[in-house]
């Protein structure tokens, strides 16, 4: 069975930083301890990648907090979650937006060619993890997605309840509830 861990988005900024939550740092060590369970060849994961001109695009203008700059400290991975993934040689997939771009010829070179699993762990649920579980479901039509809900949080509770619930009702396999 073709098996993929992606790591969404478990970045500095999001966990302790610009656009940290209490509880995001919670997750590290199930993130990590994922990470090298799945191992060498089956681990991906995603970085939020901004630029100096931040405030000037769509996203800053809406959300105003300069975050993920590319090569900032806060655009780096956390913790243990860090240190798995270098473990384990995963490819990083830098994003632009919510959701990766599978048609970007970087993101498509490290790409499984087929998957029949892939499970989505990380921040923020209701934003980039839902995003990135739609684009991957696209991608992968016959694969089970999983979010581990062990593995994801937000800084809006009442928002990461809900969106469970909406990736449960597009057939996204929500675990550990």
């Amino acid at each position: 069975m073709n098996r993929y861990l992606f790591v969404i988005d478990y970045q500095n900024d999001f966990v302790d930083g610009a656009l940290g939550f209490s509880g995001a740092e919670k997750l590290d060590a199930k993130i990590a301890a994922k990470v090298r369970a799945y191992g060498k060849g089956h681990v991906l994961f995603t970085r939020d990648t901004h630029f100096e001109n931040y405030l000037d695009t769509r996203e800053g203008r809406n959300l105003p907090v300069i975050h993920c700059v590319k090569d900032s400290q806060g655009w780096q991975v956390y913790g243990q979650t860090a240190k798995a993934l270098a473990e384990v040689e995963a490819p990083a997939i830098d994003k632009l937006s919510f959701g990766m771009d599978v048609t970007d010829p970087a993101t498509a070179a490290v790409l499984p060619e087929q998957a029949d699993e892939i499970e989505l762990v990380g921040l923020v649920s209701n934003i980039c993890v839902v995003s990135n579980a739609v684009v991957l479901q696209s991608r992968y039509p016959e694969a089970t997605i999983l979010v581990d809900a062990a593995c994801t949080d937000s800084f809006d509770k009442a928002l990461h309840e809900k969106v469970l619930d909406v990736l449960a009702g597009f057939q996204v396999k929500v675990v550990n509830r």
